[in-house]
């Protein structure tokens, strides 16, 4: 009985991963779709990607990006709306585009007493602003979640990574279990 339960596991840990992965691609694919149901499957997802990349090709000109500024001026001061706007546009802003805040992985010292080593993403190199120059803020992740900290510790206890920052981020998601 127990090498059948075993049996089992094992198919299970070979199966999961393979039908969860292919039934949330489906699923978001499914949903994009039906943002433009036009009775042919797929095509609504078609017009997505034309479109989107018709308003980034529109959206580097010159002479719209003010219109896109004054927009987003305008959400960040709407009550509630502009909480979810910045929001948003933080994530976006963080991940990918111009602006993006993880990628500079680190390895950090937490203190001086333990050589205990945290993984984590340098956003922020100096906080002149508030008279600290000798910090940097770090954020880290959590394990298999989407939140995580950020602390400000001392520039003397970061190392920085010559690492991809992706094949950090997954290291740090999966809990250390994929291959940094």
């Amino acid at each position: 009985m127990k090498r059948i339960l075993r049996y089992f596991l094992n198919g299970l840990l070979i199966v999961a991963p393979f039908t969860i992965t292919v039934w949330i691609i489906v699923a978001i694919i499914d949903w994009l779709d039906s943002m433009f149901d036009l009775g042919v499957p797929g095509l609504g997802i078609l017009l997505m990607v034309v479109l989107l990349t018709l308003i980034g090709f529109i959206s580097s000109s010159f002479f719209v990006k003010p219109f896109i500024v004054i927009t987003g001026r305008w959400f960040n001061k709407v009550p509630l709306v502009g909480i979810v706007y910045s929001s948003i546009k933080d994530l976006f802003d963080a991940f990918v585009g111009d602006n993006q805040k993880f990628n500079k992985p680190v390895m950090v010292k937490m203190s001086e007493d333990s050589d205990n080593l945290k993984l984590g993403f340098v956003t922020q190199d100096a906080f002149a602003s508030v008279n600290v120059e000798d910090r940097v803020a770090v954020y880290f992740p959590h394990s298999y979640n989407f939140s995580g900290e950020l602390f400000v510790v001392p520039k003397r206890n970061v190392v920085y990574l010559d690492l991809p920052s992706s094949d950090v981020m997954k290291f740090i998601v999966s809990g250390g279990v994929s291959r940094l």
